[in-house]
């Protein structure tokens, strides 16, 4: 299949889309030029020639009247559109494994994570700083005294876009397959307070956006399984505070002296902060966890 974009300098917009496409589509022969001809030629053309029309396959948005996202408000990209349409078939060649059940989340997340942000920064919407994803991928464009073709150079900001997407993709769905993890740990509890892994993971936006409203302390093992720890659940993501903390005389205590306040014979310490303890066994753990519960009261 025949992809067209325009020649010269390029944004991460028309970077984006083009490894969007080649995941989706496979076999593609992208073509860089403004000229009517090659354009009408092309199968899929974007970021470049005037038209939307997803019916035709046309996918520019520098109309007057552009393409909006649902809101009615956002303006799209050329990255926006294509992954509104062939972001979920490109899904299947970005992750290996990917069930049914998980395209659609994925899908959301990469486009709120990843693709709406090189939207907003393409149309002038949101400020881009320093560091802004956008701005990497600008930074490919040769420099006016260079020797390097803008052609070659998209290639390289291809490769780099390639990896990011690669990258977000691996994350999100870590992500997406954490918070079903955690919330069928929270189907199996015995007390809905406590919620004990079999690994460790990240639970904590997985408990707050879920609905784990009584969740005070999520229980885990190391790698070898030769500890556990019990961590408090913070009242919001990304706060250092604690829906209940740990109790002040186990607090700093290690070894001997931890396992004579807590109870516990195979303890293991306590945190200064009172935010996490742990023990030797999966069943310490857990009394640890009641144990804090019982003195604080919960």
């Amino acid at each position: 299949m025949l992809i067209l974009t325009h020649s010269g300098t390029f944004h991460a917009d028309d970077v984006f889309a083009s490894v969007v496409l080649e995941a989706a589509l496979g076999d593609v022969t992208l073509v860089r030029s403004r000229e009517a001809e090659a354009i009408a030629a092309a199968d899929l053309v974007f970021d470049v020639g005037g038209v939307y029309d997803p019916g035709a396959r046309r996918y520019d948005h520098h109309m007057r009247e552009r393409p909006l996202r649902p809101d009615g408000l956002t303006p799209y990209s050329s990255v926006g559109l294509v992954w509104r349409d062939f972001g979920r078939p490109a899904l299947a060649r970005l992750v290996d494994g990917l069930r049914a059940d998980e395209v659609e989340p994925l899908w959301a997340a990469i486009d709120t994570s990843l693709v709406l942000p090189i939207d907003l920064a393409d149309n002038g919407v949101a400020p881009v700083g320093p560091g802004h994803l956008s701005l990497l991928v600008e930074a490919f464009n040769p420099a006016w005294d260079g020797p390097q073709h803008f052609d070659e150079a998209f290639g390289d900001a291809a490769a780099f876009a390639r990896g990011v997407v690669a990258r977000a993709c691996r994350e999100a769905i870590a992500e997406i397959r954490a918070a079903a993890l955690v919330q069928a740990a929270a189907g199996a509890a015995a007390d809905p307070r406590i919620l004990v892994l079999d690994r460790k993971l990240p639970w904590e936006k997985a408990v707050h956006e879920g609905g784990l409203d009584e969740a005070l302390f999520v229980i885990y093992p190391n790698e070898g399984a030769t500890a556990w720890y019990c961590k408090t659940v913070p009242p919001e993501p990304g706060s250092f505070g604690q829906r209940l903390g740990l109790p002040d005389a186990w607090r700093g205590l290690q070894d001997e002296a931890f396992r004579r306040a807590s109870g516990v014979e195979d303890g293991l310490f306590c945190h200064p902060a009172g935010f996490i303890c742990g023990a030797r066994s999966r069943e310490s753990t857990v009394a640890l966890a009641r144990e804090a519960i019982r003195l604080g009261g919960a």
